[in-house]
């Protein structure tokens, strides 16, 4: 069997201590020991062959270190360095004492770390050889490797389990920062074995920094700029690849949104400032395996990078279901709280509602524990002490009101108050929004809570018992301004009787004042010519103020409305007619402007300016051109108020007849110039001095009553809402 094992051994050897080892792998022995490497790459789980003669492992070292082809082409390893003993029952003989021997190896020297026991005065030894062989595996996470070695020890007095030396292997090699282990196998009877796991240092060890390739990464440089900010990559090696990657730093994941640009050796990449945000980073590397990256992420405290950031930043609300749900978008995580409020009116304050203030999770949707829907209720987000966000339901067709109340329940129904101004008041003190007696509807919101007639909006189980109640105030303001208004009725009744009964004169210009709405109006006797546009705003309103100014006793004849001679003639023989009619009579022309008026006067005004002679006027430093009676442009027969204006605009220019312009205030908000020569009022609220122009210079002021007043403009505001 010896003969076997050594055949086998012979049959793996090639040669002393290197072996077939690959050209960087070194095996060192201390003084004593013969060592030789079989196979730098020996199928891991092989059994051993054959039986050592008393080798046994007494120690497993691993210290780091670097294989090196060229100085600053380093790679990183661990050094496997292995103490041997005899096993316990091999054959001695006299005890010599220790000679140690100087090895250059380090921790060679001394009975704890390595040596020797050679014979006194040559004397030759009776013991055989001791003869091992070991298996050195290194396993990584991603790789594995074993190594075979042969180890002899000279025949000399020894005692059991004392050192025979040291055993170095250099070495198995890792990448930076992983952890290896490494386990020796001995092909002794008792089978044994050393494991021992270790880290390989990262690019803080200081021997690998300036020889590992994946150590030597450039640095970056920031300098930002108004409109674009360039980034540098300094201590780039002329001739080398490298990445530069730009990228969103997210707790997420780093997302799709960066970009990567390759240069070799050192380089600048101007980057827009308007793609600035706080989380913006960068890294850069060599195009090697397993390269250390440099990053850098410089904007994390720029104000303006913040401002651009809430700038594209979006929250929406989410009705989609019986409770609020929001999601909150943006580029980068925000360092913000979502805070649910009650909103009652569109541009008040916004009031928090107590406990349902969270942080912003992620960038998925997120609600508010159990919160229903209201179309008062709004989500805003607060960051840094302010309000960067706000969105509310008020829009959504959702069940509530505008005018309800919110009701704060703490514990029981005893404990209502509230939500209003920032504060929650005690029912007792409650005003219903501040009109009224306090604790007036006291009774009411109780009883309506009691009875289900308040929505529940928020309730946290598990909680201290806080409840949110939607109540419906408009029933109680809506009963309650009825009873007000009934009883300011009777009280204004019962004061007009006895004014009846206990005031003659009262009485007497009651009568007077029936008289006049009765009989002869203010305006009787005078006639007019209503002129407006075929529209159905100015139709509505020409028929009302018709109706109003004859009930006054005034003639009017509204164009167009002039019946079969409308239609027999057209508009502009009538309108000329009537027109001269009134002339001839001293009637007032009413002109009634609507918007389709006062296009039609624009026109009219820019084809007076076309007639021959008029841009001369307009080119020339004096006065703005009027035009005169001969400068009538040319209009279709069928625009009403266009024929209208051939007649009217020459007369006001000569000075010719009564002529007032009403116009439609919400409708038309000023004069067009071709009319601004006559006195125009704006309908209804100028309707006295409207009343009073078509009365005329004789009719005294102190004589129109004012009820006539507001029953015309009260008419004609009734046409301009339908």
């Amino acid at each position: 069997m010896r003969r076997l094992g050594r055949l086998l051994l012979l049959l793996l050897a090639v040669g002393t201590a290197g072996g077939r080892g690959a050209p960087r792998d070194t095996l060192a022995c201390s003084q004593g020991l013969v060592c030789h490497l079989l196979d730098t790459d020996v199928l891991c789980g092989t059994e051993l062959p054959g039986l050592s003669h008393g080798l046994a492992l007494a120690r497993l070292r691993l210290e780091p270190a670097l294989r090196c082809s060229e100085p600053t082409a380093c790679s990183p390893c661990l050094e496997v360095r292995l103490r041997l003993a005899l096993l316990p029952g091999t054959g001695t003989s006299t005890v010599q004492p220790h000679r140690p021997t100087p090895s250059g190896i380090p921790g060679v020297e001394g009975s704890d770390e390595g040596g020797q026991w050679s014979p006194v005065d040559g004397a030759a030894s009776s013991q055989p050889n001791v003869t091992g062989l070991l298996l050195l595996s290194g396993h990584a996470y991603a790789s594995s490797r074993c190594v075979a070695v042969e180890v002899q020890a000279s025949p000399a007095p020894m005692l059991p389990s004392r050192s025979l030396g040291w055993v170095t292997f250099r070495c198995f090699e890792a990448p930076l920062g992983s952890e290896l282990r490494v386990t020796v196998y001995t092909n002794s009877r008792s089978r044994q074995r050393l494991s021992q796991r270790q880290r390989v240092p990262d690019c803080s060890w200081p021997t690998a920094q300036a020889a590992v390739p994946q150590c030597q990464v450039p640095r970056l440089e920031v300098s930002p700029g108004p409109k674009e900010v360039v980034v540098q990559v300094q201590g780039a090696a002329a001739g080398h690849s490298y990445t530069l990657r730009l990228y969103h730093n997210q707790s997420h994941g780093t997302g799709g949104s960066g970009r990567a640009v390759t240069a070799s050796g050192p380089m600048n990449y101007s980057l827009p400032a308007d793609e600035v945000l706080p989380c913006l980073c960068l890294q850069v590397w060599p195009e090697i395996q397993d390269p250390l990256r440099a990053t850098l992420c410089p904007f994390s405290h720029d104000s303006e990078a913040w401002e651009r950031l809430w700038a594209r930043s979006r929250l929406v609300l989410h009705t989609k279901g019986p409770v609020l749900t929001c999601s909150l978008s943006a580029p980068c995580d925000l360092p913000a709280k979502l805070v649910p409020c009650w909103q009652p009116e569109p541009a008040g304050p916004c009031q928090a509602l107590p406990g349902l203030r969270q942080p912003t999770v992620g960038q998925g949707p997120q609600d508010f524990g159990g919160l229903q829907l209201h179309p008062n209720l709004c989500v805003q987000v607060w960051s840094g002490g302010q309000v960067r966000l706000t969105q509310c339901l008020r829009d959504r067709a959702l069940p509530g009101r505008a005018d309800d109340l919110l009701l704060l329940q703490r514990g029981g129904n005893a404990s209502l108050c509230a939500l209003e101004r920032g504060s929650c008041t005690p029912l007792a003190s409650f005003t219903s929004t501040g009109a009224g007696h306090p604790g007036l509807l006291e009774r009411e919101l109780r009883r309506d809570v009691l009875a289900g007639q308040c929505r529940q909006i928020w309730h946290l189980e598990n909680s201290t018992g806080v409840m949110l109640w939607a109540c419906p105030l408009h029933k109680y303001l809506h009963a309650r301004w009825v009873l007000a208004w009934m009883g300011a009725l009777l009280g204004a009744a019962c004061l007009l009787l006895l004014l009846l009964l206990k005031k003659e004169d009262v009485k007497g210009w009651l009568k007077s004042l029936r008289a006049d709405y009765g009989s002869e109006g203010p305006l009787r006797g005078r006639r007019a010519l209503l002129v407006h546009a075929v529209e159905p705003a100015a139709e509505r309103v020409a028929c009302a103020l018709t109706a109003a100014l004859r009930s006054l006793g005034l003639a009017v004849a509204a164009a167009p409305g002039g019946g079969s001679g409308v239609a027999a003639w057209g508009p502009l023989p009538w309108l000329h007619a009537q027109h001269r009619r009134a002339l001839h009579d001293g009637d007032t022309i009413i002109l009634l402007l609507s918007p389709a008026a006062v296009a039609a006067a624009r026109r009219w005004d820019t084809g007076a300016r076309d007639v021959p002679g008029a841009r001369d006027a307009e080119s020339s430093p004096g006065p703005r051109h009027s035009p005169g009676p001969d400068d009538v442009p040319t209009v279709a027969p069928c625009e009403v108020f266009a024929a209208a204006l051939s007649c009217t605009v020459p007369a006001l220019v000569a000075g010719n007849g009564c002529y007032v312009v009403a116009r439609l205030e919400a409708l038309v908000p000023a004069v067009p110039p071709a009319l601004r020569a006559a006195p125009a009022f704006a309908l209804p609220s100028e309707m006295g001095g409207f009343l009073r122009a078509l009365a005329g210079p004789g009719h005294r002021r102190g004589q129109w009553p004012e009820p006539y007043v507001a029953a015309v403009a009260e008419g004609l505001r009734r046409a301009l809402g339908e």
